[in-house]
């Protein structure tokens, strides 16, 4: 027999069902809201309801989520599906923080009638909300409720969680989560590695990035890496400077088949950069078809062009973004980056005049610094003046150091108080000013400034560098003999400080503080962090081999001298990596063309 008609009911559900897909703009939803009201489908088909209600949440329009919220207010008896939805929906919104309030409103007692229940779907929206709001006691609480409610088991919901813990910081926790794991999957493996790479613990990102790499062929299929975990790796490599391991993670990802994928490609960009291997980070670009490159291939090769001192050919490249591809916030700060390192002053101020997005403060501070440094300093100071906003410390101290650059006492003082105000009490500001007094011969001031920097206990940052050899990361820090082979690097030294007097070098003590004499000073510039490192790698690798340094401060124009005089003295390339860009230094010569 054949089976009876649906009701008109269930034929309206269905009908509105098969529209549901094709709804684009929020007047669709209205009316497909009205139209649920008015056949009485809203409350009698709660699934249809719900889906709706997804659709509705995730719409990118301002009104989309209040309007889905409203809708759930106005059911007397929402199910969990609904409550999910709107969840779903603010966790990924602008402010994610309310969909914990509304998870909290759930929690507190509940008057007639019951709330709906709780799932591992409400969970996984909650814990994504604390991870975007780095919130990790948050993310504890919800794990207690995890636990209470007997969802453990769910792998992704523990993957989430693991993930949550890791982007809020808590490695620790996030650790502990994926040991207590019976069940991985490749999901929990790149959200533990990714955790690892973008936190404190690259290095032991690439530890387990190591052992997945080495024994992926043994894992079950749904524990092997893909294109995710290859990312995550060199995003570690990345942070590191890691070259060797950046390499092999090039070769794992041609081993999976992941090395045409486009997200791949863009991670791999970024890593040869801050590797410092331009070559190589260019070579990846143009092996990405013109179709399938993103704003995120465009971003990570200007930037790499900026940051290795190309900035005419960041310009060029930016120029030749295609139409489809909009600039964003990151593409201009790139550009003006290039632009900065290269002198480009009047190419900085067209990109900087012509941008299609809100300037923020780094696009201002990048655009200070270019007219500080090219010695247009009233210039620099009526863009800090006429901002939208109040300017930051980090403006401010871009200002001293133009003062200091160009020897102008008063603008260094204004800067000085501003930053004071600020409560900023960092070493570099005080030295910055002791150095303009310097520069003008008022010890008077000099003095002043070296007592108020005792006074108030101005601890100095300490500076460090690293290198990489055979695969082993070794760390300096200024004055060092803490490495077990320092005696040599030591001597090392010694030999380096009698080849390039030859070449005639000369100690630049004008960067030390002037509260020591002379022949001290030359002895602190002579064993600073890059020195030790640059020595350590003419000892520890074979004549020719390129040496690579990553300093977490930027480099001071005496080792940017002595590098200089190593490279010609020793026929060596050496690369620095300092706090804002590279340095390639190459038979007397650097990248930077002493601009920086």
């Amino acid at each position: 027999m054949p089976s009876p008609p649906p009701s008109t009911a269930a034929a309206a559900a269905l009908q509105l069902e098969s529209l549901l897909p094709h709804l684009s703009t929020l007047s669709h939803y209205k009316q497909f809201h009205a139209r649920l009201h008015a056949l009485g489908t809203l409350h009698s088909y709660p699934s249809l309801r719900a889906r709706f209600l997804d659709r509705l949440a995730l719409l990118p329009h301002a009104d989309a989520l209040p309007h889905a919220l409203l809708l759930l207010r106005s059911l007397p008896y929402p199910a969990t599906n609904d409550f999910n939805a709107a969840l779903r929906g603010l966790a990924a919104s602008p402010h994610p923080a309310r969909s914990l309030l509304l998870l909290a409103g759930r929690l507190l007692p509940a008057p007639a009638p019951p709330r709906p229940r709780l799932d591992a779907l409400s969970l996984s929206f909650a814990l994504k909300a604390t991870a975007r709001c780095s919130d990790a006691f948050a993310t504890l609480q919800l794990h207690a409720i995890l636990v209470r409610l007997g969802v453990a088991a769910d792998v992704r919901l523990m993957t989430t969680l693991l993930d949550s813990y890791a982007k809020c910081g808590d490695l620790a926790s996030a650790r502990r989560v994926f040991d207590e794991m019976s069940v991985r999957d490749v999901a929990t493996w790149n959200a533990l590695l990714a955790g690892l790479a973008q936190g404190t613990e690259p290095n032991l990102a690439l530890v387990l990035f190591r052992r997945l790499a080495g024994s992926f062929r043994e894992l079950p299929p749904r524990e092997e890496p893909n294109e995710v975990t290859v990312v995550a790796a060199l995003s570690a490599c990345a942070q590191l400077g890691a070259l060797k391991d950046g390499l092999a993670a090039h070769d794992f990802a041609r081993t999976i088949g992941a090395v045409g994928n486009v997200r791949v490609c863009n991670a791999l960009i970024d890593m040869y950069s801050k590797c410092g291997s331009l070559s190589r980070a260019l070579e990846v670009f143009h092996s990405i078809k013109l179709e399938d490159r993103t704003l995120v291939s465009y971003n990570a090769t200007i930037q790499a062009l900026s940051m290795h001192g190309h900035g005419e050919d960041a310009l060029k490249l930016f120029d030749e973004m295609p139409a489809r591809i909009e600039p964003d916030e990151v593409t201009y700060l790139a550009v003006l980056g290039g632009c900065n390192h290269a002198g480009l002053v009047d190419d900085g101020r067209r990109v900087f005049d012509s941008m299609r997005v809100p300037p923020n403060m780094k696009h201002y501070g990048t655009i200070v610094d270019l007219l500080g440094r090219a010695g247009r300093l009233a210039e620099a100071h009526d863009m800090i003046m006429h901002m939208p906003f109040p300017a930051d410390i980090v403006l401010w101290q871009t200002l001293l150091g133009a003062a200091k650059m160009h020897g102008n006492v008063d603008l260094a003082e204004l800067a000085a108080t501003k930053l004071a105000d600020l409560g900023s009490n960092v070493d570099g500001d005080y030295v910055l000013l002791s150095n303009v007094y310097a520069s003008k011969s008022r010890w008077v001031d000099v003095g002043r400034v070296r007592d108020t920097m005792r006074s108030n206990d101005v601890k100095k940052v300490p500076g460090f560098s690293y290198t990489e050899i055979d695969g082993v990361m070794h760390k300096f820090i200024n004055g060092d003999k803490e490495h077990l082979r320092w005696r040599e690097i030591y001597r090392a030294l010694d030999e380096i400080g009698s080849k390039i007097c030859e070449l005639g070098y000369e100690p630049e003590t004008s960067n030390v503080l002037h509260d020591i004499g002379e022949e001290e000073k030359q002895y602190a510039l002579s064993y600073h962090s890059e020195k030790l490192a640059i020595a350590f790698g003419l000892i520890s690798t074979p004549p020719g081999e390129t040496i690579r340094v990553i300093k977490n401060l930027r480099i001071c124009g005496d080792c940017h001298v002595v590098a200089k005089l190593i490279s010609k003295a020793y026929g060596r390339v050496i690369i620095i990596r300092d706090r804002a860009r590279f340095h390639q230094f190459e038979d007397g010569q650097c990248s930077c063309r002493d601009y920086w």
